[in-house]
């Protein structure tokens, strides 16, 4: 909390001095240091008649100077000013000289802020006070965390990269699959793509069984016994022989999750819907890179799986007819999370800024996801306009409230900042 008062100067300099009584004015609060040394770096105050610059040091109470030994390390030598809550010993530098101390005076109402933001126990801390913050704040806070949102996954993107000899198309085809999990099963669809190599799937994309038993064969769904049915014994015959050409090893079938997952989402359904994908594109995202309109980005995923699955969600039993096309949420979906990360990416990596502008407007032009997180902040009055916003929500919810983070939350700021 002091450290937070400091850095943002919260804190009324008119009653600010020394443990002798010597005024402090602040000139520049220096830069927070994450590392081992002092809290702050470069900080420039004026203590008296005299400018001084160098670093501070933040504790509680001024005893914890000794017990962390700082007594003893050279590091803390530049310390200037020495920031407490409770001053009840004089603190010295390796060699004896004195530093001064200043106890930090805490506005009443900040205290009382904090307090109240840390010990809530709702989904989202500060919600009964989110009206307090201007609609200008919170846009510009949004957009910063769609920002952070993105940095993120394209350093996923990075490593990637990074372990397939910068190879944009194994990338986007192994961010593709983790996707094509949609959460419950992205982990395991992840591994599933670790396990088949792209080129294998190059090598076969003019015979589309073979191109399903790859997928269903790796996870581990071709295995059992399922009677008579004819589709299930040839793909399975057929991943027997590419398992041996290729010296592949499937992953566990149990890692997909079939509980309380709706029957379109099923694993079968999924890895069908990609094989389908892959039969039609063979360098999809080269064709991504050219596309300037996000219809024509849904349409690249607009694909129906072999004729089988026009009666099966999995191998054990029949079902009525129904085409397995990928939906249009589903679409939306894989956009956000693969396409406009991969595009984003693509620019930053290339210099090529015109891709992660296109990114931007694709993100602007996509509807909102619907979940939970994004169905909490709209209860409490957030406006959620477009899939650029659900991404900023998501970002908010899962780094800053769900971890507690509300002192370095701009909504916090805020917050803490009011009367």
């Amino acid at each position: 909390m002091l450290q937070y008062i400091w850095k943002h100067r919260l804190f009324s300099e008119a009653d600010f001095v020394t443990t002798d009584g010597t005024p402090v004015f602040v000139i520049d609060a220096g830069i927070p240091n994450t590392d081992a040394g002092p809290d702050f770096f470069n900080a420039k105050v004026r203590i008296g008649n005299t400018v001084w610059v160098g670093n501070i040091e933040i504790h509680n109470r001024s005893s914890e100077w000794l017990q962390h030994h700082h007594q003893q390390d050279k590091l803390y030598d530049t310390v200037i000013l020495h920031i407490v809550r409770r001053c009840d010993k004089e603190i010295f530098r390796t060699d004896g000289e004195p530093i001064p101390q200043a106890i930090l005076p805490v506005p009443e109402n900040i205290e009382t802020n904090i307090e109240w933001l840390l010990s809530r126990d709702t989904p989202v801390y500060c919600a009964e006070r989110l009206s307090s913050v201007s609609s200008l704040h919170l846009s510009s806070w949004m957009c910063a965390l769609l920002a952070e949102r993105l940095e993120r996954k394209t350093d996923d993107i990075f490593l990637r990269l990074k372990k397939n000899f910068k190879d944009w198309n194994e990338v986007f085809y192994l961010t593709l699959t983790r996707n094509f999990g949609f959460g419950v099963n992205s982990d395991a669809f992840e591994l599933l793509a670790g396990s088949l190599p792209y080129k294998c799937i190059l090598k076969h994309r003019n015979n589309p069984v073979q191109i399903e038993a790859l997928f269903l064969g790796q996870a581990g769904l071709l295995n059992g016994e399922e009677g008579e049915d004819t589709y299930y014994k040839l793909l399975r015959r057929e991943y027997d022989f590419l398992r041996k050409k290729y010296l592949l090893r499937p992953v566990e079938s149990y890692i997909f999750k079939k509980l309380r997952t709706r029957p379109v989402n099923f694993p079968h359904v999924r890895l069908a819907q990609l094989a389908a994908l892959w039969i039609k594109y063979d360098l999809l995202f080269s064709q991504i890179l050219e596309t300037e309109k996000v219809k024509t980005l849904r349409a690249f995923f607009n694909v129906e799986p072999s004729e089988y699955w026009l009666t099966h969600y999995h191998f054990h039993a029949v079902s009525d007819a129904k085409k397995k096309t990928v939906g249009m949420y589903a679409t939306d979906i894989i956009l956000i999370n693969t396409v406009i990360p991969t595009l984003f990416a693509y620019g930053k990596q290339t210099n090529r800024p015109e891709y992660c502008e296109r990114a931007l407007r694709f993100m602007e032009e996509l509807k909102p996801e619907r979940n939970s997180i994004v169905s909490l902040f709209r209860q409490y009055g957030v406006a959620v306009r477009n899939a650029g916003d659900s991404q900023a929500l998501i970002q908010l919810r899962r780094e800053y409230c769900e971890k507690k983070k509300c002192l370095y939350c701009r909504i916090g700021f805020r917050v803490i900042g009011n009367s």
